[in-house]
């Protein structure tokens, strides 16, 4: 073994051998690879590396559309972004899911009741968010799979029970999803040397804090916290208490926003928006609508967030929320 390899080469060895699928230890050789300098000394190292990359790709690809069509897990985004629910067991991940959706996981006062992971629709305001309950994250047994869920999705809300060791509650879990390189952003800055980190918006939620004596238990909890930036937001499934609070809190955290298309001579439909993130353009509002728009866009006229309605705008005019579009195509 070459005496000159990087630091790095090291925590990504450390990474493929605790990894759980073919998938991470793929990412892990390929990372591997790309750190390993060239010269002579590295020739061996470098060769083996390939092989056990090709071995691995060649058994991934085998078995890939079998796994796809078997496994729970493997979850399409639908509607503005893919939100996953988090949380020991009973919590209430399930019954919030089965409160805000339109889907039908199994709600349970046993624990353990969730075996796989159920996606429902949620609707804030005109738009809709997919939701997905998800098993319990726990110490002893945790689905590989699920970690693999996480990685994919846009954002986290983490369940704990105000009644139940809610501090301890939230540090399991974020050390659970810290041993799998999953970490909230009000963490970043505490893991910017890491490698193949992911980063993602997770919000805290404290449900059963249904009435007033519990919300002083939750000012309690939020003041034991002090000096931690978790955010934390208290609901009551029971009592759909502080909902409107959450899905506010989910659309920020999307870092999404609803601009309309005006037909020319036309109104909008406010009932229709499309979803952009933030920081898009009237060229990537174009490309949102049709292709052919992007293409052959003439010009455009903006109602919001310019200086005077209807004003005429450049391709790479940034927009805001509840911005008016209207576009015009040579064709």
């Amino acid at each position: 073994m070459p005496t000159n390899l990087p630091p790095d080469y090291y925590k990504a060895e450390k990474q493929f051998r605790e990894a759980a699928t073919n998938q991470e230890r793929i990412a892990w050789l390929e990372e591997m690879y790309s750190i390993v300098p060239k010269h002579k000394g590295t020739d061996h190292l470098r060769a083996d590396l390939r092989r056990k990359l090709s071995k691995l790709k060649t058994a991934s690809e085998g078995g890939k559309g079998a796994a796809r069509q078997s496994s729970a897990y493997h979850i399409d985004t639908e509607g503005a972004g893919q939100v996953v629910v988090l949380g020991p067991a009973n919590a209430g991940k399930s019954a919030l899911v089965a409160a805000l959706t339109n889907a039908d996981p199994e709600v349970e006062a046993y624990p353990f009741s969730t075996w796989v992971p159920t996606p429902g629709m949620w609707k804030i305001e005109n738009i809709q968010v997919q939701l997905i309950d998800t098993p319990p994250l726990d110490a002893d047994f945790v689905d590989p799979e699920l970690f693999n869920l996480i990685h994919r999705a846009d954002m986290a809300l983490l369940i704990v029970d105000l009644l139940a060791d809610p501090i301890g509650q939230i540090e399991d879990t974020l050390a659970l999803l810290a041993e799998r390189r999953i970490v909230p952003e009000y963490l970043r800055d505490e893991y910017e040397d890491e490698l193949r980190m992911k980063i993602m918006p997770i919000i805290g939620v404290v449900n059963k804090t249904d009435t007033d004596a519990q919300d002083k238990d939750f000012e309690v909890l939020c003041e034991l916290l002090e000096g931690e930036e978790c955010p934390l937001i208290p609901i009551s499934v029971m009592k759909a208490r502080n909902f409107g609070r959450l899905a506010q809190s989910v659309y920020r955290n999307l870092g999404i926003m609803r601009v309309y298309s005006r037909p020319p001579g036309a109104e909008p439909n406010f009932n229709l928006p499309f979803v952009l993130q933030h920081g898009s353009t009237v060229e990537d509002f174009a490309e949102k609508v049709h292709q052919d728009f992007k293409e052959n866009l003439k010009s455009a006229r903006v109602w919001g967030s310019t200086t005077f309605e209807g004003q005429m705008v450049s391709r790479d005019y940034v927009l805001s929320e509840g911005d008016v579009v209207e576009l015009k195509t040579d064709r």
